[in-house]
Formats: C-alpha cells, structure tokens, sequence
C-alpha cells in the first residue's frame, strides 16, 4: 500500500515528480493518480477563483477527497495537514468563503465532454441518511431500499455517461417547500431555492447544463424512482436534448397509435396500454458484443401516445419492456423519441443506468459524495462539487 504523502509535499514536489494515491475500490489497496489527470484537471476548476488563497484551499479539500481514509469529514481530511488549524480554514472554504461553485461545475464539465466525449446524460437520485434532522434538505423519507421510513437528504444528479467513464457534474438538494435555505454560516443563498419534486429539479439541471454551459446536446435518461411529467419530457425536447424517462404503471396517457384497435383516443393507465401493445412485442436487438449480451434478451413493444403538456401536435412513445411472462412489462419508459429508435434506446438506457449506479458505489462513495456533515445548503454544493471532481479523478486514473 502507498504511503501517505505529507501535505508539504504534496504542494512542493514538481508535476513530474508527484504521486497521489487514491481511493481505491472496496478491498483495494492506494495506487498512484497520474500527474497528468489531476494537473490539468486541477488547471481547469480553479479558474474562477480570483484569490490564490481560495485556490490553495481548493486544491487542499481535493487533495483531502482523494487521500483521506474513511469517512471525507473535515475534520478527518484535516489530519492529512496540520490538523485543527486546517480544519478550521477548510470549514471556511466550504461554508463562507466567496467562492461561486456554478463555475466550477462547468468546468468540470466542459473538461468531461472534451475528454470522455459522453454518449448520455444520466440523471439519478441520491438519498443520504442522516442520524437527525438539522443538515438542511433533511426529511423523513420511505427508503424502498431500507424497507423504512429514514431521515435522509434527497439529491438529484446529472451525470455524463461515456464508454470510458461516468461522472457527476450538476446537482441539485431537495428541499420541502417553504423551508428556508437557513445555513450554519449565517447566509442565505442566492441561488434559486431547490424546492419542487425531483423531476423540475432535474429540469432545471439540464437546461442549464444545455442552456448555460452551452454542452452539446445528448440523449438525457431519467430515472428518478417517481414520475416525470410530460412537460418535463416537452421541455428539454424544445432545448434540443432527447428525453428518456421512466414512468409509473398508474401515469395516464392518450392512446394515439392506429396499431392499438378499439383504442385510440382512449385514456388509459401506461400499463393497460402496453397490456394492449403485447402483440407488438418483439426481442431486444443485440449481438455477442451488446452491453446486455449476457443478459436474457428482454421483450419490448412501443405505441405513439400522449399527455397533458405535450406540445401541440407532438407524439410521445411509450415503451413497455421486460422479460414474456404474464407479469409484461416489469418498467415503463416515455420518450420523444420515434417508436423505432425509442426501442433501441431503452436498453442502452438500462445499460448506462446500470454504470452510473455501479460508479456510484465503486468510485462517489469512496471520495465522499455522501459524506457531508454540516448544516449548511452552500457547504453541501460546494462539497459535493469537489466531491464530483474527485470522481472524475479516479474515474479517468483507472
């Protein structure tokens, strides 16, 4: 196992002569970060930073995700320098300094979509548990997971999606309405309060991914474990993106499909209408070297349907997936997408779903995306975003 640098070192020893171990996976020891990843990625985040000093200690909190064992609190990461003092400055950095962390997401992400070149965005939900109730966004919530009612803040993040990598790059806490954005710092944020279900959330992520950062357009899959609106669905169409959304059995949508006989025009649940569309069906399209190759080839069908807050004259299509038996189809996906391609696309999704949650686990755990302890709304994105930067590191180190 490599040993632990000291942080002077860290800081002094020339780019070619510096080794960052990093986080490994489960049961893995420390293996060295090269120079090049995290220098020129380095190079990139800090630039908005007008003050050396507010660079030093961005630079320290990265270093910290990256190198400190166990649990990235600061004042864990705080032992990897000088201890209290450090501890005391990082806190600063996190919770009251002047730093804007919009800027370094797009960084962030613009570095990612000239390096891994994304084939998607994925956009998921994160449920952090807390012990009690004070962090802001903590509410109690049903965790299918935990079979339990649990305190917990509710995250939702946008993440680049490519054949080499996946990585976070936006986020966005939810909070219960009318709450205010109360912070252990005693300021308030300026940005636009993260209220609202998960779905204008992730909406409001996106646009400004596309919108903003001016990222160049790509498929958006969204899995969020809750419904997504057909307005959502219009909405990110109209900025040039390609939603892929899954929805609920109950979600209700108008038959707009000639092949469903004594159908259209009827408003129906989503899965009756597939129930309908089982003559449809066909296998997955794949070869031996699909993403899903070793997997049963699942049955899927796609009608042309509608809903409220589609645009005028716009068809969606739903897609009903999974493997034959009578319990067709076990997911539901909506899109804008035609028919045709909406049925090649819902695998891909499934598969890049599939990495997004084993990064999560392999890589966000391990540099401390769950890992902030404070009470403050800014020090959780200002956390969170170095907390993706440092996923990105050990990301494009494998």
């Amino acid at each position: 196992m490599l040993k632990q640098p000291k942080a002077q070192d860290l800081h002094q020893r020339s780019p070619t002569q510096r080794s960052y171990p990093r986080a490994g996976r489960p049961g893995r020891t420390g293996y060295a970060v090269p120079d090049q990843v995290f220098d020129e990625l380095v190079g990139e985040l800090f630039t908005s930073f007008s003050r050396s000093d507010q660079r030093e200690k961005g630079l320290d909190y990265l270093l910290g995700l990256l190198h400190t064992p166990g649990r990235k609190s600061i004042r864990n990461m705080a032992t990897l320098f000088d201890g209290a003092a450090t501890g005391q400055s990082l806190h600063h950095f996190i919770c009251s300094s002047t730093w804007q962390w919009n800027p370094v997401r797009q960084a962030l992400a613009t570095y990612l979509a000239h390096t891994i070149t994304p084939r998607a965005w994925v956009v998921r939900p994160l449920v952090i548990p807390k012990v009690g109730r004070h962090s802001v966004g903590v509410v109690r919530y049903f965790s299918p997971a935990e079979g339990q009612v649990i305190n917990a803040q509710r995250a939702v993040g946008v993440w680049l999606v490519s054949d080499r990598a996946s990585v976070p790059v936006e986020w966005r806490l939810h909070l219960p309405r009318n709450r205010g954005q109360a912070s252990d710092c005693g300021t308030r944020t300026l940005e636009p309060p993260d209220s609202g279900d998960l779905a204008t959330s992730a909406t409001y992520a996106c646009l400004r991914m596309r919108q903003r950062w001016g990222l160049p357009p790509r498929p958006v899959i969204l899995d969020l474990g809750e419904a997504v609106p057909v307005g959502v669905l219009t909405r990110l169409r109209s900025s040039g993106l390609l939603p892929l959304a899954r929805v609920p059995d109950e979600v209700e949508l108008t038959v707009t499909d000639p092949a469903l006989i004594g159908h259209r025009g009827q408003n129906l649940p989503a899965h009756r209408i597939m129930r309908a569309a089982q003559d449809l069906r066909r296998p997955e399209a794949g070869g031996p070297h699909s993403p899903r190759a070793q997997s049963p080839p699942a049955l899927l069908a796609a009608v042309r349907v509608s809903g409220p807050g589609a645009a005028p004259g716009q068809d969606l299509t739903l897609v009903g997936a999974g493997p034959g038996g009578r319990a067709w189809p076990d997911q539901l996906w909506l899109t804008t997408l035609a028919p045709d391609q909406a049925v090649a696309a819902v695998p891909e999704a499934l598969d890049r779903i599939d990495r997004v949650d084993r990064s999560q686990t392999d890589v966000g755990d391990n540099v401390g995306i769950r890992d902030y302890a404070g009470r403050s709304y800014q020090g959780w994105h200002r956390h969170i975003t170095l907390a993706s930067a440092a996923h990105a590191i050990s990301e494009l180190s494998v």
